[in-house]
């Protein structure tokens, strides 16, 4: 009796009991942001060039992911323990739009007469196309929660992180560890090197396929490491390693000496300047210059170089080469204007290289086909700017004008080089589209679930006044 009286003395007063909700939470079942978290691991640190042995195709990990991705969600429609969501959304509705082009253009195309090793092409490219329209539709129904989303956001932050790394690694050390990252099972497409140069300095790559790439990557990736950054620092949580990780995707930027990269982060820091208030961007410039001060101590020259790629872009032989293919396009789409020659059909070194996704786009899939590849980073952005104005939180609103700016890097980037060549870039632009779409609909589930939007009470608390509007008539 005296132990049971013991252990059942009730709390002195003016003591709280925490309640049971505020224990640490246990693991999470498997759902669509644990494979989300996986693919953006496999993708962004499986070297691009590594492909699986022994197949009749080259397809990569990350693309094998997608594919797996895309029997889940036609899985999860079949069933309801799956845990996806039901519903039409914009981004979905733009991923079918853009797959019902990609299968026009296809079907047009094999039905003429196309040389062997362009049907094998196309066939190739509508695989992996398909792959990654399967990791939109996964995260845009399968990441269920604002909580699974940071974490599928967060691992592409901390994995930008380590990309960083590899890519300080080989410019200051002209040390290139991608070669001892080969994996049992797989092998490298082409024996090109991830070091090159330009103006005198080294041109790294990390993981990715072209330091372009690799660029434009860190560049998408930046305004996510800082969201968590800031936010971070104003719920007085530690905020050190995210801001280690933003600047370790900076140097990562920097390092690559792509002009493609900063055009891009501009459009992103205007769409961030617009929504930031006064106090972040007083911090957010102080940052940035603390960093251009960091790496002209570290590496002199690399910002003179940066800086000349815009002062001295009349002379670029690059950018020459970058418009003297426009006669070219301008033929090839004169003959198949609405569905494109086929997709993947137009390749290097059998025909001129088109620095310009949307010229590339246009001349394999049609003005459809280029509409319908817009669109989709188009809803993408709506769908992020849009959530941003239904949410009520500060750190949900933040996030959609994070991913809003995301979208802008790959929108802009694909009029400067051919995104879709490169695997990396490709599967991350895809991830980001299907977060946007995910938040969107979680920010009107939490619209539909507020008292307002129930008619129980006023944003106020107080409640709702009786409506002085008809009944609506049940048979509309």
């Amino acid at each position: 009796m005296t132990t049971s009286a013991a252990s059942t003395t009730a709390a002195p007063a003016g003591t709280r009991t925490p309640p049971e909700a505020s224990a640490p939470p246990g693991p999470h079942r498997a759902d669509g942001a644990t494979l989300g978290v996986v693919f953006a691991v496999i993708l962004m640190i499986v070297p691009a060039r590594l492909v699986y042995r022994g197949l009749s195709f080259a397809i990569t990990p990350a693309e094998s992911v997608g594919l797996f991705a895309l029997v889940w969600w036609l899985c999860a429609h079949f069933t309801g323990t799956l845990g996806a969501a039901k519903g039409r959304t914009l981004v979905r509705s733009a991923v079918f739009v853009y797959a019902a082009a990609l299968l026009a253009s296809y079907a047009y195309a094999t039905a003429g007469a196309l040389p062997r090793d362009e049907v094998e092409l196309a066939d190739h490219m509508l695989i992996t196309a398909f792959a990654m329209i399967g990791v939109v539709l996964l995260v845009v129904d399968g990441v269920r929660g604002r909580d699974r989303l940071d974490l599928v956001l967060k691992t592409v932050a901390v994995m930008g992180a380590v990309l960083g790394v590899v890519g300080a690694v080989q410019f200051l050390f002209a040390f290139d560890p991608t070669k001892y990252m080969v994996l049992p099972g797989l092998r490298f497409t082409q024996q090109e090197l991830f070091i090159l140069e330009r103006n005198g300095l080294s041109r790294v790559a990390a993981t990715t396929g072209h330091p372009i790439e690799f660029a434009v990557m860190c560049a998408m990736i930046l305004p996510i490491a800082l969201h968590f950054a800031f936010q971070a620092r104003e719920r007085g949580r530690p905020s050190l390693r995210w801001w280690v990780c933003a600047a370790l995707i900076a140097a990562g930027m920097v390092f690559s000496v792509s002009r493609s990269a900063f055009v891009g982060l501009a459009g992103a820091a205007v769409v961030l300047l617009i929504g930031w208030p006064k106090v972040r961007r007083l911090l957010a410039a102080g940052a940035a210059l603390l960093f251009l001060a960091g790496v002209k101590l570290v590496v002199p020259g690399v910002l003179g170089a940066i800086v000349a790629l815009f002062t001295n872009i009349s002379n670029d032989s690059s950018l020459r080469w970058r418009t003297m293919d426009y006669a070219t396009a301008a033929t090839e789409i004169g003959r198949h204007p609405w569905l494109g020659r086929g997709l993947g059909t137009w390749y290097a070194p059998k025909y001129l290289v088109f620095d310009n996704q949307y010229i590339l786009t246009t001349v394999e899939t049609g003005i459809i086909g280029v509409l319908a590849f817009a669109g989709l980073f188009a809803a993408g952005i709506w769908s992020a700017l849009r959530a941003r104005r239904l949410l009520a939180d500060p750190a949900g609103r933040d996030l959609g004008l994070t991913l809003a700016a995301c979208l802008v890097v790959p929108l802009i980037g694909s009029a400067t080089f051919d995104l879709r060549a490169y695997a990396v870039i490709t599967g991350l632009s895809f991830l980001l589209v299907g977060a946007a779409g995910a938040l969107l609909r979680e920010a009107r589930a939490a619209r539909a679930a507020t008292p307002a939007a129930q008619g129980g009470l006023s944003r106020a608390g107080a409640p709702a006044p009786p409506s002085t509007s008809p009944p609506r008539d049940p048979a509309r």
